[in-house]
């Protein structure tokens, strides 16, 4: 239907916001995974008792992260706007938008990752503990394998956050998807384009979330016949 209502050149446009889109979500995904992964199992560890009892720190890290959390993310976009500019040296287009994705990502995807080292069974971390492994020892072979479906789910929950994310960011000029809209479906009333835009962005989010669902299935039987 859509190419039969809409020019070659918007269809264009379209492939390359989609295409931004993907550089966007991809690189804070990544970015946020690297940075909530530590961070995550810190969280799920560190109180009175556990493997890396600092349960100060675990209070402060806990307060930051649930405060980034709370704060909506167009008002993030904005309050971190000097910080876009000293990292990616501007705070409008592509690549600047990726700050503040990653800046939302990381507490979430934190989040997610100590929900689901919390959910593996104490008792294997005891019978570790008795066969003298190191606390190091059973976060990468018992708690990160153990937790890797919940940890699948968690990564796909937050990409697909994320895609919605930058569809936001487009209202501050932060490129892809919800710039186009805005530019064009919205600014120049051209209510075909956002209905291709949010067609895209239906068809990204049901991509991933299969993918992830499917992952999440695989590591799962993997585990049990492990």
């Amino acid at each position: 239907m859509f190419p039969e209502i809409i020019s070659p050149q918007i269809l264009a446009l379209i492939g390359q916001a989609t295409l931004d889109t993907l550089q966007m979500v991809a690189i804070a995904a990544g970015l946020g995974t690297v940075l909530g992964l530590p961070l995550g199992v810190f969280l799920a560890t560190s109180k009175r008792g556990e493997l890396f009892a600092a349960p100060l720190v675990n209070t402060l890290l806990g307060t930051l992260v649930n405060a980034t959390r709370s704060t909506p993310f167009i008002i993030l976009v904005v309050a971190i706007i000097p910080f876009t500019r000293l990292i990616a040296g501007t705070s409008i287009g592509t690549q600047a938008a990726i700050v503040p994705l990653t800046v939302a990502a990381t507490p979430f995807i934190a989040r997610l990752i100590e929900g689901a080292i919390r959910e593996v069974d104490q008792g294997l971390v005891e019978a570790a503990r008795a066969m003298g492994a190191t606390p190091l020892q059973i976060v990468r072979k018992v708690l990160v394998p153990e937790a890797l479906p919940a940890i699948a789910l968690g990564l796909t929950l937050a990409i697909v956050s994320l895609i919605g994310f930058s569809a936001m960011v487009g209202a501050v000029g932060g490129g892809g998807l919800g710039d186009l809209g805005i530019r064009y479906g919205y600014q120049r009333f051209m209510p075909e384009v956002m209905a291709a835009v949010v067609a895209v962005l239906i068809v990204l989010v049901q991509t991933v979330q299969t993918i992830g669902d499917h992952l999440a299935r695989r590591l799962n039987k993997r585990l049990r016949h492990a």
